[in-house]
Parts: C-alpha cells; sequence; structure tokens
C-alpha cells in the first residue's frame, strides 16, 4: 500500500516535546510515518495509540508492543482512550489532510485527475457518499456546502445547475460532474475550481468541520498538564478553527472575562504557525498548503 511521505515530519514530532516514558495519541495514522517517528523518540515504557477510520490504513500498523491502532473516527478519541484505561496523555498529534494514497486510488473518486464513481468516503461503511450530496440533497443543500466548504462565489448558480441537470440524468461520475459544472470551468482556472468543488463535497461527506470541532473540544480534558497539540491543517476552514480554538478555547465569540478583564483558556500557543519549506514543498507537492500550530495544555 503505498503512502506518500508525512508532510513536516520533524517540526511535527518534535512539537510533541516527546518524553520517552510518554503517553502519545496519533488521530490520522494513515501510512504510519508520523508514527513511526514518535515511536523512535518513546522508551521501552512509552505507550502511543493511533487512529484510523480507513480500512485501507489498519494494512500499514506497526509491529511494536507499544503501539495500538483503533479503527475509529478520531472525534471519539476520548471513548475510545477511556476503553484503554487512558484518561489523560502527554501529545495529541494530528495530520488533517486526505493521504496522498485516498487521492491516488481513482475508485476512492477524491482526485479530480480520474475518472471514478462520486465516493470520496473515508469510512467506507459510511451511508453518506459524494453520490448521495450531488443527488439527494436539494438546491439549497448544495448551494451551502458549495459556499460555506468550497468558498464558491458561483455557488448558487452550481447548485441550481447540478439539480437541473440530475432531473434529466442520474451524475454517477466524476466526468459527468464535471460536464454539469463545464460553463463554471474556465481553461485557465480549471482545476483549482475542480478542486474546491471536490474539497466542498468531500468535507460534507465526512463531516470534516464537525469533526474537528468535536475532537479539538475533547483535547483540554484529555492532555496531562503540560501536555501538546500538533495540529496540521490544509486548508483555511480548518486552519481557522484550529487558531482560534488555541487563542480562545472556542469556536465563536469570546471566553468570558473578569472584573479585571482577564480571562482563562485551557491552551496557549507554543511558538508560531510552521510552514514547509521551499525544499520540502518541491519534494511533496502535497505539502504547499500545510499549516502547522502547536499548543500546550495550561
Amino acid at each position: 500500500m503505498e503512502y506518500h511521505n508525512p508532510v513536516l515530519l520533524k517540526e511535527t514530532v518534535d512539537g510533541l516535546n516527546i518524553k520517552e516514558d510518554g503517553i502519545y495519541v496519533d488521530v490520522t495514522f494513515g501510512g504510519g510515518g508520523h508514527s513511526k517517528e514518535i515511536l523512535k523518540r518513546l522508551g521501552p515504557n512509552g505507550k502511543l495509540f493511533a487512529f484510523d477510520q480507513d480500512p485501507d490504513a489498519l494494512e500499514n500498523a506497526i509491529d511494536d508492543d507499544r503501539f495500538q491502532l483503533i479503527h475509529e473516527n478520531f472525534r471519539y478519541v476520548k471513548r475510545f482512550l477511556r476503553f484503554y484505561g487512558v484518561k489523560q496523555v502527554d501529545g495529541v498529534l494530528a495530520d488533517f489532510g486526505v493521504s496522498s494514497h485516498q487521492f491516488d486510488v481513482a475508485e476512492r473518486g477524491f482526485s479530480t485527475r480520474f475518472e471514478a464513481d462520486l465516493d470520496m468516503r473515508m469510512n467506507q461503511t459510511s451511508q453518506l457518499s459524494a453520490y448521495h450530496v450531488v443527488n439527494e440533497y436539494d438546491e439549497e443543500q448544495i448551494k451551502q456546502v458549495l459556499s460555506q466548504y468550497g468558498e464558491l462565489r458561483s455557488a448558487p448558480a452550481m447548485a441550481k445547475m447540478i439539480v437541473e441537470s440530475r432531473e434529466n440524468e442520474i451524475i454517477k461520475t466524476s466526468n459527468q460532474l464535471k460536464l454539469v459544472l463545464k460553463r463554471f470551468l474556465s481553461p485557465k482556472h480549471e482545476n483549482k475550481i475542480l478542486a474546491q468543488i471536490y474539497q466542498a463535497i468531500r468535507i460534507e461527506v465526512n463531516q470534516e468541520i464537525e469533526v474537528l470541532k468535536e475532537f479539538l473540544m475533547q483535547t483540554p480534558e484529555i492532555l496531562a498538564p503540560n501536555g501538546r497539540l500538533s495540529l496540521l491543517s490544509y486548508h483555511s476552514l480548518e486552519d481557522r478553527l484550529v487558531k482560534r480554538f488555541i487563542r480562545n478555547g472556542m469556536f465563536e465569540g469570546e471566553p468570558e472575562r473578569d472584573v479585571f478583564g482577564n480571562y482563562e483558556v485551557p491552551l496557549k500557543k507554543v511558538g508560531g504557525l510552521i510552514v514547509p519549506s521551499a525544499a520540502e514543498i518541491k519534494l511533496n507537492n502535497r505539502a504547499r498548503s500545510a499549516k502547522l500550530r502547536i499548543a500546550e495544555k495550561l
């Protein structure tokens, strides 16, 4: 199973400030690149838990007594750590990007490069797929998905076109969807606009924003004092949520202040924003939009 190099590998794992006998969690296991690096830095009494809902990722499980792979969505991180008798951990790593493997397997339907059935499910047992979003959502729902998650200005017109077209013929494949939206795909910007459309549908199918929020809300409780979060985002929707949660401990509004104007938050940021070097982007194009933020439990 071909999985590409993890982005910002050293920086992301360095951000955890690993203790040899600590307990750590990699909530986005994928090809196991980050997990292998964490295990290299753990001593014999350290422990690493990893999460991945994609059955393909299970084939990359690491044969190590210190390692436990959990086949679940990381929105359930607290529940499953409790199942293994763990209440607090010393660090949590998350790489929120879709793995290169998922993009490169045509039949998964994640990539604009291939003709494939509309799927985009990270969890293959999920009922909701790209096919359902495109063919069963009403016009307003499709508009919201494309506008909110794809940040597409043409979202209302695109939604109308999809709904009108599917009345004549069900939209089953990626090429059919491209043909339906052809008038919005100027040759100069076609790849960028298609990427935004696919991103929007993928986020909806996998409930990525809801999952991210649920996960972040659990982190202050599962982190031990001085425990670290190392969070790698790939688009502005995710990064804004991560940045805001680290700063305020919430996603909307402001925390309550005391009579002196001070407020308490569960985390503090460590260092500034980290982005890949030009050299890394040249080696791995997937790294170009990556943003790494590190935080510590107060």
